[in-house]
């Protein structure tokens, strides 16, 4: 049972990543219907921020060596700089790639979002080669047991430690503000007419181009928070991992109802607990005898999750069915 409850933390917390992720593609779907593939790619480039951040500006090494400065200064300072960049990115990719095919067929902006996604891969690579690159250890992960616990077994609830513990509380916090600057909020009101209607919008008074331009800022300000907590949590990033992740977090935006931000928050999180769970399984239960029991499978059942959401429910677990917009 605690390493049930160790893995329910675990997907939790890779979750909240997978949902800031998503939030990114459903945001920019439900405003001008694209899937942009580069999005995960700029989740890459946070990652990249914030190993520079962290090796090349505040020269830490290890937990214990901070350059003087005050932890929560250099967590901070380190986030919000990753979030402005990819941020900035988001813009800038929507101004040069995404805005001058705004009126051309579909596959067109789709094309595009490809090309970009490629290129940001070769910049990845250029800045960090093609081997993993691993981060320093800011945090010393302190485990906290919630539940009975043993002298001889150890804890016998759930094993979570404090960087879990800071990854879903970040990831929360953002999420619930994001609601609430969508909901109660005067861009907030101007993002959902333009998702509704661009036209009508515009002739509203809306600047339909304005509030493209921040819905990419702040899908972009997200994926650099999701990077940021990764690279807490996981601490190694390489140049092509957000084409990876961005699969799974496209993946918890179909889950949840691509255009509805809700979804993506819990799609999100059912990835990440589908993902972790699968590694319960022992390997006399997979077919084969594969090694590391659902470790090996634990891509091809989100994927499977994918299609059989696609067949039977296209719409997601929250999306409603819109007719097309002509």
């Amino acid at each position: 049972m605690s390493l049930f409850l160790g893995l329910l933390a675990a997907g939790l917390a890779i979750g909240s990543i997978y949902a800031l992720v998503s939030l990114g593609y459903t945001m920019v779907y439900g405003i001008i219907e694209l899937i942009n593939f580069a999005h995960g790619d700029i989740f890459m480039i946070g990652s990249l921020v914030v190993l520079g951040m962290l090796i090349n500006v505040f020269h830490v090494t290890e937990a214990s060596h901070l350059s003087g400065l005050p932890l929560i200064v250099v967590l901070v300072v380190t986030c919000v700089v990753a979030m402005l960049i990819c941020a900035v990115l988001g813009v800038v990719i929507e101004r040069f790639a995404y805005r001058p095919l705004r009126n051309a067929p579909r596959l067109a902006p789709l094309i595009s979002a490809i090309g970009v996604s490629l290129i940001l891969e070769d910049i990845g690579k250029f800045i960090i080669g093609p081997a993993n690159a691993s981060a320093p250890d800011v945090l010393p992960r302190i485990h906290y047991c919630i539940g009975p616990t043993d002298p001889n077994q150890g804890c016998l609830g759930m094993d979570i430690t404090n960087i879990q513990i800071l990854v879903i509380v970040v990831a929360v916090i953002l999420m619930v503000a994001l609601q609430w600057l969508v909901t109660s909020t005067r861009i907030g009101r101007a993002m959902r007419a333009v998702a509704q209607d661009r036209e009508a919008a515009a002739l509203m008074g809306v600047n339909v181009d304005r509030i493209i331009a921040i819905t990419f800022l702040i899908g972009g300000a997200l994926a650099g928070a999701g990077a940021f907590i990764f690279m807490l949590s996981v601490g190694v990033t390489i140049f092509n991992i957000g084409f990876e992740l961005g699969l799974f977090a496209f993946t918890a935006a179909v889950l949840g109802g691509i255009g509805n931000l809700v979804g993506a928050m819990l799609g999100g999180m059912v990835i990440g607990l589908i993902r972790a769970l699968v590694t319960y399984i022992p390997d006399k239960d997979i077919p084969f005898g594969l090694p590391h029991g659902g470790v090996a499978w634990q891509d091809a059942i989100v994927f499977v999750v994918l299609i059989l959401i696609l067949l039977f429910r296209p719409t997601g677990l929250l999306g409603q069915r819109l007719s097309e917009k002509v």
